[in-house]
């Protein structure tokens, strides 16, 4: 078995920002995705904003199998196209892993259908991540907490749809709280929100963090295939009704006819 998987990166601030160029100097979407290349059963690529479709062809969507997006400076520039490109995998199967600021990106609020907004503070504070879901597929192999000594503070309320199930919470040196590791499900696909990821801290260098990720590939993989059906919307005739039935009263449509959409 293998994953094939796609690292989404807006792959901005890598050129604008020395202190991000730095700690990322191939990309952060480069180094998620040589981190996921340690597992073997993980096939990790990389697509940026700046290619051509965004690097997600409709080719290219239909051969993966999970999407890991982080977004920050730039959701807007995303088209309207791509996104819903991506929510139609999502909802036939693809799983996707949204990091960080992508919790404003345009997919994953096409998906929530909420706002998606939350408290912030950037001062290089301490986060301590607990594990409260020890059991989950996600959370296998790491500690009852472990610490980020840097990162952006996230705070309560997280204006998204009441998860399936909450893995991480973090706390923040300042005292604010957050649900840091939530699931989903969207159509047959399954949904991973993961905190930590500000892009001018090491934060995807981190053993932890690396090893989240590639477990939530793992959960997030659906080894079924795409469940195409689930966009149609047919017409039952009456005769291939599983009972027999008479047709009673008037209708809008004739015998086969598409529905409004």
């Amino acid at each position: 078995m293998t994953i094939n998987t796609v690292v989404w990166g807006e792959n901005i601030h890598e050129h604008i920002n020395e202190t991000v160029r730095s700690i990322y100097p191939n990309g952060m979407h480069n180094t998620i995705a040589d981190a996921l290349n340690q597992n073997p059963e993980i096939s990790a690529t990389t697509a940026t904003l700046q290619e051509p479709e965004h690097g997600l062809s409709q080719e290219r969507l239909d051969k993966t199998d999970v999407l890991v997006w982080w977004g920050h400076k730039d959701h807007g520039a995303v088209q309207d196209e791509i996104v819903e490109r991506v929510a139609k995998r999502v909802w036939e199967g693809m799983g996707l892993i949204v990091l960080h600021s992508g919790h404003f990106s345009k997919p994953f609020k096409r998906l929530m259908g909420t706002p998606c907004a939350l408290k912030w503070r950037e001062a290089g504070e301490r986060e301590r991540l607990w594990t409260i879901n020890p059991r989950h597929p996600i959370a296998a192999g790491l500690p009852e907490h472990f610490e980020l000594e840097n990162e952006e503070m996230y705070g309560e309320q997280f204006s998204v749809p009441e998860p399936l199930e909450t893995v991480f919470i973090s706390w923040f040196q300042g005292g604010e709280v957050f649900r840091s590791g939530l699931t989903w499900r969207r159509g047959a696909g399954n949904i991973f929100y993961f905190r930590p990821g500000h892009e001018t801290y090491p934060t995807y260098h981190d053993a932890n963090v690396q090893k989240v990720i590639s477990n939530s590939v793992k959960w997030a993989y659906n080894p079924v295939g795409a469940l195409t059906s689930i966009h149609a919307a047919p017409n039952v005739p009456v005769e291939q009704a599983l009972e027999p039935i008479e047709e009673r009263g008037p209708k809008l449509h004739k015998a086969g006819e598409a529905g409004y959409r």
